[in-house]
């Protein structure tokens, strides 16, 4: 855009009256071009911050760097046109956003400063100093520290240009009484915090009586800028320069000591004698103008434009816009990327609750039914892309029949021993006869002890079908605590009642299992195997009478422990241990996992009659306040998209 534009370049004289609105005629044609070339893109970034983008991405600015007592203060206050804080020591102690916007004449002057939670407006010029201090001592504490927190001073004037600058505390080398001894750590890491984004203009503010090369503000910037790209310098205190040294700063100015591409300024503003003489900020900028105008060797610099402040603060001005306008592409393409990046955070996070009480009784029902078909598709044998349980179970079922298998190999033992001692066993029978009732105790031991590692298996099933249970709670409901806690109740006591209804039926079971009793084919074929029938016709043929008139002993089941084998003895318990084998898993399968899914998707979905359904959907804070959170930054950054499209389209 052409500087000679910019309203704050205009200066005319009006003797008369006409000439004078002749003068305001044209100041307004200026005013209107100037609006519509530069105010759009200064907006753009003021909406930009005003919504916060900056929470998430960098945004084109100009940031005030300068070593304490550099001026710097006084450069800002002829840019402002108001007082701010001065003194010894640190007088910035938060970064201040200084954003000046241009009204046409007759406007009232206004300000507003925002920081935190406070906004506060005013209508006193007088009262910046003020209420800059105040907050400053809200943000950092009365005294001497100093705080990252931004204070936000808006100034609306017709007297000031279209500018935001953020004024960083000044560099300082040794700590006054009351301030850390780390005070310029501090300082030098928080205006690197600014200054390092290749998004910030570093407008950086060097006395023109020291050496240039060795000021702590510029030896900053060239370390992040070592290109001298995005850095401009403001010589100040030209008024001091000895005799004999403009040559010196000359060089400066034509960039042979310090390049910088965006070059430098001189500008002289008040001091602190001119402010104890109540020179105004208006008479300092005449008086400005004459000096450079009268200056031997300085004044050719007054038609270059590159001194006095109204040439800074439409140099600045340009500055900003042109940053601005290069820099949009870049931040379209970042919030394109957040964007990305937010949206698939927030399915981590799933759909909220709708806020409308008349919707949530819907989403309810439809979140209970969507955790009710995972506990239906976790109980399905072979369920296609989903964990089953029959996976979980199986090596529990496995173990239990591994210690049937154990027990039967004890009961060998055990009817081997009865066989070899079967004197000590035999009861008040004749020789010929053994005891049928040791073998059905034998039996009985045996399966009386199955009943702790029956009911130790009910109980690891019972766990793990509860912690499953509970892990789809987890799954479906991991943002509300209060429908987490119900259904995981439900669980619980579902699972209380079916393993007592399970334990229950396997003590009866075992109990019958001491009757020994079988009409199992098997075991009948097994028993012809070894020759038993043969065997039993022997013994019945046994007389004890020896004459024509014996008696037979048909139809008595004898059980002669000297000629029958373990291996034909073992035959029975080979019954019980396939029938427990087989029976223990069955009970365990309809009762704790088949019937107990079906009682917790009835439950669960009747959950919602006579309950307080808001309760129910009362998120987690903390997951609450994240999807909250991402769903603010998804609309800030969506809302600076379309802001930015509609800025590049102008």
């Amino acid at each position: 855009m052409d500087t000679s534009t910019s309203p704050v370049m205009l200066e005319f004289d009006s003797p008369d009256e006409n000439e004078h609105s002749l003068v305001e005629e044209k100041n307004g044609v200026f005013l209107k071009q100037w609006d519509s070339q530069v105010r759009p893109y200064i907006e753009t970034i003021d909406y930009l911050r005003r919504i916060g983008i900056e929470k998430d991405l960098a945004l084109p600015s100009i940031a005030v760097v300068g070593d304490q007592s550099s001026g710097k203060s006084s450069v800002l206050e002829a840019l402002s046109g108001v007082a701010l804080p001065r003194g010894s020591g640190i007088v910035t102690r938060c970064p201040l956003e200084l954003k000046l916007r241009k009204i046409h004449s007759g406007s009232n002057w206004t300000a507003i400063i925002s920081y935190r939670d406070v906004q506060e407006t005013f209508t006193n010029p007088a009262q910046v100093e003020s209420y800059v201090r105040k907050a400053q001592n809200i943000l950092a504490g009365d005294g001497v520290g100093i705080c990252d927190e931004l204070i936000s001073l808006e100034i609306t004037s017709p007297d000031v240009c279209d500018l935001t600058l953020i004024d960083l505390p000044g560099i300082t080398r040794v700590p006054v009484k009351g301030q850390p001894e780390d005070i310029g750590d501090q300082i030098r890491r928080l205006i690197l915090k600014f200054v390092e984004k290749k998004e910030t203009i570093n407008l950086v503010v060097v006395p023109c009586n020291v050496d240039i090369a060795t000021t702590e503000a510029l030896r900053m910037a060239q370390g992040v800028d070592p290109q001298g790209t995005r850095t401009l310098a403001i010589l100040t205190k030209p008024d001091l320069v000895d005799k004999g040294a403009e040559a010196d700063i000359l060089q400066i100015m034509q960039g042979k000591v310090v390049p910088l591409k965006k070059g430098y300024i001189i500008v002289k503003c008040r001091g602190q004698s001119d402010i104890n003489e109540n020179l105004s900020l208006a008479e300092a900028t005449r008086l400005e103008t004459e000096f450079f105008r009268s200056h031997s060797h300085f004044s050719y610099l007054l038609d270059e434009q590159r001194v006095t402040t109204r040439c800074l603060a439409n140099r600045l001005t340009n500055v900003l816009v042109e940053h601005i306008k290069t820099s949009l592409p870049s931040l379209t393409e970042q919030i394109q990327v957040r964007l990305s990046a937010v949206r698939v955070e927030l399915r981590n996070y799933g759909h909220g609750p709708p806020l409308e009480p008349g919707k949530m009784g819907s989403y309810l029902s439809k979140r209970i039914l969507e955790f009710s078909d995972h506990i239906g598709e976790l109980c399905r044998t072979g369920a296609s892309g989903e964990r089953n349980l029959y996976s979980l179970l199986r090596p529990v079922f496995k173990q239990w029949e591994i210690q049937l298998r154990d027990s039967k190999a004890y009961f060998r033992e055990a009817i081997t021993e009865m066989t070899e001692n079967y004197e000590v066993h035999r009861g008040r029978e004749l020789i010929t006869f053994s005891d049928y009732c040791v073998y059905e105790s034998l039996i009985q031991k045996h399966v009386n002890d199955l009943k702790l590692p029956a009911v130790e298996t009910v109980k690891i099933i019972r766990g793990i079908v509860q912690s499953e249970f509970r892990a789809v709670c987890e799954l479906c409901f991991p943002n509300f605590p209060h429908l987490k806690y119900k259904i995981l109740g439900q669980i619980d006591e579902i699972q209380s009642k079916q393993e007592a209804k399970v334990e229950k039926r396997l003590l009866e079971y075992i109990s019958m299992e001491k009757l020994v009793y079988t009409q199992d084919p098997i075991f009948t074929q097994k028993l012809v195997q070894f020759q038993f029938v043969e065997q039993r016709q022997e013994y019945e043929s046994i007389s004890l009478d020896t004459g024509e008139n014996a008696t037979s002993l048909n139809n008595c089941a004898v059980f002669d422990t000297r000629k029958l084998t373990p291996e034909k003895l073992i035959i029975y318990y080979e019954i019980v241990y396939q029938r427990l084998s087989d029976y223990v898993p069955m009970l365990v399968l309809l009762f704790m996992l088949k019937e107990a899914a079906i009682m917790l998707r009835a439950e669960s979905i009747t959950l919602q009659d006579g309950a307080d359904i808001s309760k129910l959907l009362t998120e987690d804070s903390e997951a609450g306040r994240k999807r909250a959170e991402l769903y603010q930054r998804m609309e800030r950054l969506s809302q600076a998209q379309e802001r930015i499209r509609i800025s590049i389209s102008l």
